[in-house]
């Protein structure tokens, strides 16, 4: 459990010299200023019909309007978050791995059943490595993986009492304060209804027990998934408990939204937001407590560090209770330092400003040598990346820190504001796909709604650079010239490698492989491989180091590429 500490002891000189008009000067609305394409690079459009080349017509069309030629002051309008081409072999998850495996996963205490196959249920047992640091006297379901284990009998007669019996089972013998039941495909195609059951046991055994309808062919990708996880988290926990007093006494309270603590980047983050004195009430949902959520109402400003899998929570805390939210980036040291500086805008208080600029300076002196060197090995070295989530845009950051632009970048699952920002949110056309989803209709808490800043407070912080409820996206902090691929296949992944010669790629689990035998190394971003933390300060320096090792081995110079291997005469 989260308690509340006194930020330690800043030298009073320090804090003293802390010019907090001009901290408050700064321009926070100007993106990150991103590196250049390399010189020589390949003519961008050019490339873009060479990428489609080899798909028949119907299919060149479609591929067409996922590829962009980026522009940062004219954004091209890119499509996302429709159905994959049949046969093209795609990074994406499904809507049960959004749900299951990402949002809901990392939660310490919540017992997850899945109602399925025993072979869904394996994927959700710490492949994501979520870390989490549980008290002694707590509980952590973490290292177990629960399922009804579905077989043809299920199948043919119904699952329903089985699961009843899992769930009763596992009240038996761990007695969890909360348990979430998943759907997975035979579910939904077989018709248990996994909501009436946990409303029965929820009835019968006194806890909260919620079920979600999180089949994995429903929408087109693990993105339906985080949204239904969100409706449910949403409906079932948030705002069931209050904070004690004792723990409202700091103003600075706030929640870290999109966190899943892959290789302990949430440990970091915390460390940090408490040395400037900020209070964390709950992340969400990386090393987390069911408790920490169910009281997350009680913060006075939500942070969204992963937009696509998390923006509807915050819409809908905003909503209902009348917190704020604001788009953050603790990938990078430069990106980090910012975003401690537009929560330090947003709460407006002069000592909590005045704190956060010590702690960036005393954090980047330790980093600035590492960073300096490294760069010495590292500058001009071109990156590309096709990662779900944000970290396709926020880890341009953290390679910008060291010199390395990226030339190529997409995602798996996003939607169309992921990459040209919250603008366009207005003219997303609503497919059928995503009206499988359900929209929360949410109304203000007749009891808690208190709005964090008045319209007034709210329109001075944007005036003054700050923007609230809005997300730049990804393609207005990219190079011009640079290509921008949603939904990436394998062809065009290894046509990208062969024209590009990047220095490194990051991608996923599906793809590290496949790149290496390239020659060129693969830096896996969804679960770290064996690293971490990368986020903030001090993960920011691990990435560094890990980066300069990985491009500069030798062992990448004795794999001869497919391109250069000597075909048979």
């Amino acid at each position: 459990m989260k308690t509340p500490e006194a930020a330690p002891e800043l030298p009073a000189k320090a804090l003293a010299a802390v010019d907090v008009e001009a901290i408050s000067a700064l321009d926070l609305s100007r993106p990150d200023a991103g590196l250049a394409m390399p010189s020589g690079s390949p003519d961008p459009d050019g490339l873009v019909r060479d990428l489609v080349s080899f798909y028949p017509p119907r299919v060149q069309r479609k591929r067409s309007r996922h590829i962009k030629v980026n522009d940062p002051h004219e954004i091209p309008k890119i499509e996302a978050n429709v159905r994959t081409a049949p046969g093209i072999i795609t990074q994406r998850g499904c809507c049960y791995a959004g749900c299951k495996g990402v949002v809901l996963g990392p939660i310490t205490d919540v017992l997850q059943i899945v109602h399925g196959p025993v072979g869904c249920s394996y994927y959700a047992w710490m492949t994501r490595r979520n870390q989490a640091d549980v008290p002694d006297d707590a509980q952590n379901f973490l290292n177990y993986a629960f399922t009804t284990d579905m077989t043809e009998n299920e199948i043919i007669f119904g699952g329903e009492k089985k699961l009843a019996q899992a769930i009763r089972e596992a009240y038996e013998i761990f007695h969890p304060k909360a348990i979430a039941v998943f759907s997975t495909c035979p579910v939904g195609l077989i018709g248990d209804d996994v909501h009436a059951v946990a409303r029965e046991m929820k009835a019968e055994l006194g806890i909260n027990i919620f079920g979600f309808s999180c089949e994995g062919y429903k929408g087109v990708s693990q993105s339906a998934g985080h949204h239904i996880a969100n409706n449910g988290l949403f409906a079932n926990v948030v705002g069931t408990e209050e904070l004690p007093a004792s723990m409202k006494t700091n103003p600075f309270r706030v929640n870290m939204l999109g966190e899943y603590n892959i290789g302990g980047d949430a440990f970091e983050i915390e460390r940090i937001l408490a040395r400037c004195g900020i209070q964390l009430i709950s992340t969400f949902s990386g090393n987390v407590q069911y408790s920490e959520i169910a009281r997350s109402a009680d913060a006075n400003l939500n942070l969204i560090q992963c937009h696509r899998s998390i923006n509807y929570m915050a819409e809908m805390m905003e909503s209902k209770f009348g917190i704020p939210w604001l788009k953050v980036n603790f990938i990078g040291a430069d990106s980090t330092a910012k975003s401690l500086r537009k929560i330090g805008r947003y709460f407006g208080d002069e000592d909590l400003i005045a704190r956060i600029e010590v702690v960036i300076a005393q954090e980047m002196g330790e980093l600035e040598p590492v960073r300096t060197d490294v760069r010495t090995r590292t500058n001009g070295r071109s990156v590309m990346m096709y990662v779900g989530g944000s970290r396709a845009h926020h880890y341009q950051a953290l390679f910008s820190d060291i010199g390395m632009p990226t030339v190529s970048a997409g995602y798996e699952f996003a939607h169309r504001d992921d990459y040209e920002g919250s603008r366009v949110l207005d003219s997303i056309t609503i497919d059928a796909d995503s009206r499988n989803i359900e929209e929360l209709t949410i109304t203000p808490d007749p009891e808690r709604f208190a709005p964090r800043k008045t319209e007034e407070e709210l329109a001075a912080l944007e005036a003054g650079g700050l923007k609230m409820h809005n997300y730049d996206g990804m393609m207005p902090e990219m190079a011009k010239g640079s290509i921008v691929v949603d939904d990436i296949s394998h062809a065009e992944l290894e046509h990208l490698i062969k024209v590009y010669k990047p220095a490194v790629v990051c991608s996923g689990i599906k793809d590290k492989y496949v790149i290496e035998k390239m020659g060129v190394p693969c830096k896996q971003l969804h679960n770290y491989d064996y690293g971490g933390p990368y986020a903030g300060f001090k993960g920011a320096i691990n990435f560094y180091i890990e980066i300069d090792r990985m491009v500069n081995a030798e062992v990448w110079r004795l794999i001869t590429p497919p391109w250069a291997a000597k075909k048979p005469a």
